[in-house]
């Protein structure tokens, strides 16, 4: 094909809309960031936007959060604001897959398109500095002689701590559906919680709670994880006695009815964005594990974790 018939071609797929977004001279990728500011979602959305910039993969990146009902409010406004933006990027993960189960939502992720996972991530539990439970045990002992008086403070209703806190009390013969928990719409409210005194116990990934953990603001008490975490000196549940070990993830979906070629195009950008400079050094910064997956990989993976997720979420009470 001769150069100028190239070039017209390019043309008249832009005027129609239909040109890869890695052909645009100015990608301009919309993040939607279904969660209040100050949580993890918006953490990991804001530095993913950082790593595509830095890796040269769009030109600018806009914001925006939309919290509630654990990711499902948000979710919902990207189906019905985004279609065919070859553009749009949505973060999601385990919370959002356990808010579909419990809420059951009319608009679910079948609707939007996958395109990677980008994280894992366990969850801690802390205590406020000045809380007479110093430890996991000194809180299970007062879970176990009246769990109401034990709040749990965390993300929505199925998030991966609410469940963490189902399956202790499960684990330690209390009846999990009386587990004290209480969901915040993001990570900024649960920490002025904790911080407060207004929940007993909080959690979430290492990575909310990392600065007041170094400032001696709270305490961890605990994390979900198999083994330490590096770098991070704080016991697994397991090794205190307690069979808890569960996962967090986060990764991102793109528009209803972008096609393959505009899907590969927004993979081939986080792919890009996972090798910057600045990814790594918020995964370094907030304790992430890299867990980067894409394509029909990914597909399944989401499926296998709706199946795992509802049998956790069945044993532990909540459903």
């Amino acid at each position: 094909m001769r150069r100028d018939t190239f070039i017209k071609s390019l043309a008249a797929l832009a005027a129609a809309g239909t040109l890869p977004l890695t052909a645009h001279a100015a990608a301009n990728i919309k993040m939607m960031i279904p969660a209040n500011p100050g949580g993890g979602w918006d953490s990991t959305g804001r530095a993913l936007g950082k790593a595509i910039l830095d890796a040269k993969a769009a030109d600018t990146v806009q914001y925006d959060n939309k919290g509630g009902a654990a990711g499902v409010i948000g979710l919902a406004q990207f189906v019905n604001a985004s279609k065919g933006d070859a553009n749009a990027l949505m973060v999601m993960g385990a919370v959002m897959l356990g808010g579909i189960i419990t809420s059951k939502p009319t608009v679910g992720l079948d609707k939007v398109t996958p395109i990677a996972r980008l994280t894992s991530e366990y969850n801690v539990f802390v205590v406020p500095e000045n809380s007479p439970l110093k430890t996991m045990k000194d809180v299970v002992e007062q879970l176990k002689k009246d769990p109401g008086s034990v709040k749990w403070g965390g993300g929505s209703k199925g998030s991966t701590e609410h469940i963490s806190a189902s399956m202790l009390a499960g684990k330690v013969g209390v009846d999990p559906k009386k587990v004290n928990y209480v969901a915040f719409r993001g990570g900024g409210e649960a920490t002025a919680a904790i911080l407060g005194g207004n929940v007993t116990v909080g959690g979430s990934g290492y990575s909310e709670f990392a600065e007041y953990i170094k400032a001696g603001k709270m305490r961890p008490i605990g994390v979900t994880s198999e083994k330490r975490l590096p770098g991070i000196n704080v016991p697994t549940m397991k090794e205190q006695g307690f069979d808890v070990v569960l996962g967090n993830w986060r990764g991102v979906y793109g528009a209803p009815g972008i096609t393959a070629a505009q899907r590969a195009a927004l993979t081939e950008i986080i792919v890009k964005a996972a090798k910057s400079k600045a990814w790594a050094e918020d995964l370094e910064k907030n304790g992430w594990t890299p867990a980067l997956m894409t394509g029909k990989a990914f597909d399944e993976f989401v499926d296998n974790e709706f199946a795992s997720l509802r049998g956790t979420m069945h044993l532990a009470g909540m459903l």
